[in-house]
Formats: structure tokens, sequence, C-alpha cells
């Protein structure tokens, strides 16, 4: 079997018949990412020694046959921001470039119980903050659909390492669309969960109060699959929680598309995708009203004050002293100095920004009033699902650019945002899935859900993506 026609299901079937073995299947994937990935640049580093472990116990479960757990001998790659025991974990930054993780991730270890094989850690733009993954400290990483543009970010290795079939799914984190917008950009499937349901434990934060991992994958199903082994309470992360709800059966359903996004300046190619996917929806018989989120367009704004004040805060802990790379100071001031150097332009910039944001006679102007905006924009949504049972919306309004387009002007980088930002301000759950699979694979578009609803955004993206394969 191929190895772009691999599904987590299609692998536990293999290995249940015994068409292959785990140890033959990774050592396969290696050899695909060892000859392809110098000119992609998906990963950081690789794991083979973790990857064949992991990979023989699975051999051994079924040469006893005994059950196999969910993921059994599914190869998959994890985001350098997530922590790997054993395992470098750099978040893109030269500051961390000798950091060895001395624990998992909570989300690791529940892919490691479910028999996950780990190849390894994918590039990032340094500490997720970006939009293209040209701002990692050690290389850019290439679209796998077109090795002249970006493949988006931050999570660009991890969208990059499935799109080019590295790996079946990866991990990312969204802060800001840092999932999404690289799914959209490298034509996969990518799920920012509900804030909350996924344990940010082991994950190097930027900003606590937006920062979500989720899964990406070719297919919803695949997330659906990875989303119910990582979500769930963890004792070690406060903020999560079980799902409380019941899940929704989803017969007839109502969409609502935000009148303000529309009016954005959305390049030609997205929007005719966004019309093709909404034209499905029609035919599938949804109804389709405009709604309004009136807030939205001070999203960006409240975003970039808010995301990098936390980052401001959590960034002071690279100082030389606790962990991390260290400058041969030996006066504590010019340690501090030389130390920080070492972190890239966007990531000076945006500790700047939160700095000032959150310093003496300046945090009423602007850091309150940014949280002000947040709540508004949450009321905004919960306004919206009383009208409708979920949004959909362009994932980014445009298709990925070229490198170096956008580098110099950090605004319109910036701005490949402006549709995920608002979903992650109000703590909501969101998928990104490519319009088409035909053409403009490089076209996504995002269905939102109402908070807590995460299982029925996978529903109904698997809905979506079987009725395109029948188109």
């Amino acid at each position: 079997m191929k190895i772009e026609d691999l599904t987590i299901e299609k692998i536990t079937e293999g290995l249940k018949k015994k068409e292959f073995s785990a140890q033959e299947l990774t050592k396969e994937f290696f050899q695909k990412i060892e000859k392809e990935d110098k000119k992609i640049g998906a990963f950081l580093t690789l794991t083979p020694e973790l990857a064949f472990l992991e990979a023989k116990k699975i051999d051994e479960i079924v040469q006893k046959g005994e059950n196999l757990p969910p993921l059994a001998g599914v190869p998959c790659a994890i985001k350098d921001n997530i922590l790997v025991k054993d395992v470098l974990c750099t978040a893109g930054s030269k500051i961390l470039k000798n950091y060895i993780a001395p624990f998992d991730a909570t989300c690791v270890k529940k892919l490691k119980d479910a028999g996950a094989i780990i190849l390894g850690k994918t590039n990032l733009d340094e500490f997720a903050m970006g939009s293209s993954t040209e701002y990692s400290a050690f290389f850019p990483t290439k679209n796998p659909l077109d090795l002249e543009k970006v493949p988006g970010g931050s999570s660009g290795g991890s969208a990059a390492a499935v799109a080019a079939n590295f790996s079946i799914f990866s991990l990312g984190s969204d802060t800001g669309g840092s999932i999404r917008q690289p799914a959209a950009f490298c034509g996969i499937v990518g799920m920012k969960p509900t804030y909350g349901r996924v344990s940010r434990f082991g994950l190097i934060a930027f900003a606590s109060s937006l920062d979500q991992i989720g899964p990406m994958a070719k297919s919803a199903r695949d997330c659906e699959l990875v989303f119910k082994i990582i979500s769930g309470k963890d004792e070690k992360d406060s903020t999560t929680f079980e799902k409380i709800k019941k899940e929704k059966k989803i017969k007839t359903f109502s969409l609502g598309i935000p009148k303000e996004f529309l009016k954005e300046k959305i390049e030609k190619k997205v929007e005719k995708g966004f019309e093709s996917a909404v034209n499905l929806f029609k035919k599938m018989g949804a109804k389709i009203k405009e709604i309004s989120l009136p807030h939205s367009e001070y999203a960006l704004s409240a975003y970039y004050i808010i995301a990098p004040s936390e980052a401001s805060a959590n960034l002071a802990r690279y100082d030389g002293i606790k962990y991390g790379w260290r400058a041969k100071e030996e006066k504590l001031l010019p340690l501090y100095f030389k130390t920080r150097e070492t972190f890239g332009n966007e990531v000076k910039r945006r500790i700047m920004l939160g700095t000032f944001a959150l310093s003496a006679g300046y945090f009423e102007a602007y850091y309150l009033q940014a949280a002000k905006i947040r709540t508004l924009i949450k009321k905004d949504f919960e306004e919206a699902f009383k009208k409708v049972d979920f949004i959909i919306a362009p994932t980014t309004p445009t298709s990925p650019f070229k490198f170096g387009e956008r580098t110099k002007d950090p605004l319109s980088m910036y701005l490949a945002d402006l549709f995920t930002i608002p979903v992650n301000l109000a703590g909501l759950p969101a998928i990104s899935l490519p319009c088409d699979r035909q053409e403009n694979l490089d076209v996504g578009f995002q269905i939102i859900g109402n908070f807590t609803e995460d299982e029925e955004i996978l529903k109904l993206a698997q809905i979506y993506e079987s009725r395109l394969l029948n188109k």
C-alpha cells in the first residue's frame, strides 16, 4: 500500500491482518523523510531510536494476538514547542538550542500510551510567533504544494510533514490561527479545540490564555481519532475540563456567514473557493444565514496587545540563569542583555509591544481596553450561536505567499490571521479543511462551533468531506 493512501484506520487494519509490521512501516516513513525532507525542511529533530522502540512494542502486541491500542503503529510528528521526554525541544529558538525535555507533555504521554510512533519534532516560527515559518531561528520550511511558497505558521513544519506524507498526523499549537492557517496553506485539515479541552502541560508558552494544542491530518476523521486521545481533564493543567454537554446529532443544520469577514479584502482565489464550499453546503440542505460579529474588526488590534503582553511575561524566564542558552558574562546585567540578544527580531518586537502595553501609564489605555474588546467578541459569538448551529468563514484572506514577500512588513504578516484570531479570543473550537480536493488545494475554510462543540465540528467536517468525494 502507498504511504499517501494510509489513514489511522487503514494502519490498524493492516497491522491486524499482518500486511506489514509497525517496524517496517516506521522504516518506510524514515526513508521517505531522509530522501525528501532536505528540500522541504519540515523536521528540526528526528527520533529514530524512540520510534523503533515503540514500533517494536506494537509488533510484540500483534504477535501475542492482544488488542491493539487506538493509534497503534501510527507515525506522527510533534511541533517543537511540545515536550517529548529526553528529546531536544527548541521552540524554534537559538536560546533553547540545547534544551532536552525532562518530561513528556500530557498530550505526548497520551499519544505514547495510545501506541503512536513519534518520528520527530517539526519546525516552527520562533516561540510560535509568526505566520510563515520564516521566523524559525534555524531554517524556513517550504510548502510541499509549491516549494517557492510558505507553508504558513507557526505550525508550518507540522502542516508540511502531513502534506508531504512524512507523517499520518501531527500536533500543532494554535494561539491566533497557527494550526488552521498552515493547514489551509498546505491543503490539509487542522483543528483548534475549545480552550481547555486539551492540556497545555508541556507546551512552551507563548500566550497562556490563548494557546491550544490540536491535531493536523489529511482528513477530519483522522483529526477526530487523535482528538479523542489527547483531549480530557488533566490535573497538571487547571484550565482543562471534560465535555459537559451531550454531543448533538447533526441532521439538519444552519450555517452563519459573518458579513464583516466578507467586507475584508479577500483574494479572488479564496473567494471562489469559499463560494464553492457554501454551494456544496446548500446542496447538502444547510440553511445559510448572514450573521454579524460587529466587534471582530477590532480582534486583530486586541490580539496584538493581549498576546504580546502574555508573551512578555512568559519569555521573561529566559534570562540565562534557570535554563536555556547562557551568555559568557560575569556580571548580571550584561548576562541578561547578551543572553536575550539571541531572540529573533519578531520575538523581540512582540516582547517590546507587550512590555509597553503592560507598563505603568499604558496598562489601562491598552491592555484593559483589549480585554474589554475580547469580552465583546465572546458576546458576539454567543449571540450568533442563538441564531445558527455553526459559523463558516474563509480560513485566511489569501492563498500562500512567496518567501520574503511579507517579512519586511510585519503588519501584512499579521493580517494572515485576520479570520482565525476572533475564534482564539473567544476560546471556541474551529477546524480548517480544504474547500476542494481537486483544484485550489491551498485554499481552506473553517467551521467554527459553539463552546465545547468540538465533536460536532469534527462530524460536520467529515460530512462535508464525504460529500466532496462524491461530488
